[in-house]
């Protein structure tokens, strides 16, 4: 599956969130990650974020797709996707 994650958290969390996620994902931009996923990887990322976040403060929002999504970049690219070996 193909998943794109989404987050608000609090600055004092931001840095892990982002590092954890960055083992995982391609870094689009700002607090957007995206990539292609087995579900265990899945279960595992959202185990690993439910461990960093504070349920009460932050916010995180995954899609989940069947395969990647066809994109449209308006402006900047910040990190292509074709980035990736």
């Amino acid at each position: 599956m193909y998943i794109i994650v989404v987050y608000d958290v609090s600055v004092e969390r931001v840095n892990r969130v982002k590092k954890f996620l960055r083992q995982h994902l391609h870094w689009v931009q700002n607090s957007v990650f995206e990539g292609e996923v087995t579900l265990a990887e899945f279960e595992r990322i959202k185990a690993g974020i439910g461990e960093l976040i504070d349920g009460d403060e932050d916010s995180v929002v995954i899609y989940k797709l069947r395969s990647m999504p066809k994109r449209e970049v308006m402006g900047v690219e910040k990190n292509p996707i074709e980035d990736i070996i």
